[in-house]
């Protein structure tokens, strides 16, 4: 069976202050269909910078990368993308927001308005149709946010820290949430996180990625019954096996940046 994301040999170099700046270099990973995977590693190894690439924001400056079997040059219908900032529209209702796209690819007013329906019921989010985001509390703007996405049947989700501002118990409830939907709806999701509980407590998968250049330290196949508590010895001890991982690129950033302190 072909990968429903494929990362090939993909590399990213931005110029920047006369200088290259190598994000990327000679990343390969095969995402299946319906696998959640979630990308690990300290801030600056380019997580976020190789999930633009694949949402078609921000090409590869080398490899390449297929979704669906299609090479990505760009956006596409098959890519739903939620950010950790929301990018609602302020100055339209939830329910208005969610149809959104619906009225942009032309469906009409009454499969529009029934599947916004579906999805207000869905993430709960019925009781608050008419009102807009700046009334709502920020596990609903996000769960508005997954909403949108949902509304255009994307079969690929990706997914930059969307619950990285989110106060503990709010994150823990959109987690099982979207864990709820993933396996009702069966997408394939990459999502990007800085947290190993989070990463451990979503994942089928983990990559764990060095600081620059961003490539793959670790792929970790996450063998733990959903759904899985925090509290367990497993999760502890690979809780602990992938902090090693991760600082020890925090600990090469740091001497990575005494370095160039003192060429400056």
């Amino acid at each position: 069976m072909n990968p429903h994301i494929l990362i090939d040999n993909v590399g990213k170099v931005f110029h920047a202050a006369g200088r290259d700046m190598v994000a990327l270099q000679g990343i390969d990973l095969a995402i299946p269909q319906g696998q959640f995977v979630c990308l690990l590693g300290p801030s600056g190894c380019g997580k976020s910078t190789l999930l633009n690439a694949v949402a078609g924001f921000a090409p590869p400056t080398s490899g390449r990368i297929t979704a669906g079997g299609r090479l990505v040059t760009g956006p596409g219908p098959e890519r739903g993308m939620v950010f950790q900032e929301y990018a609602l529209f302020p100055w339209m209702t939830v329910a208005d927001n969610i149809g959104f796209g619906l009225r942009i690819q032309g469906r009409s007013a009454a499969a529009t308005a029934a599947r916004v329906d579906e999805l207000l019921a869905m993430l709960a989010l019925a009781d608050f149709r008419h009102r807009y985001p700046k009334d709502l509390s920020g596990g609903m703007r996000q769960r508005l946010a997954i909403a949108r996405v949902l509304a255009l049947d994307s079969p690929i989700m990706l997914m930059d820290e969307p619950f990285g501002a989110l106060d503990a118990l709010t994150r823990r409830n959109l987690q099982d949430e979207l864990l709820r939907l993933w396996a009702a709806l069966n997408k394939t999701i990459l999502f990007v996180t800085h947290s190993i509980e989070e990463a451990i407590y979503l994942a089928d998968r983990i990559v764990v990625m060095t600081y620059r250049p961003g490539t793959v330290k670790r792929d970790v196949l996450v063998d733990l019954p959903r759904l899985r508590d925090p509290a367990d010895a497993a999760f502890n001890a690979l809780k602990r096996e992938l902090g090693q991982l991760v600082m020890e690129e925090q600990q090469r950033h740091h001497h990575d940046e005494l370095r160039m302190a003192a060429v400056d």
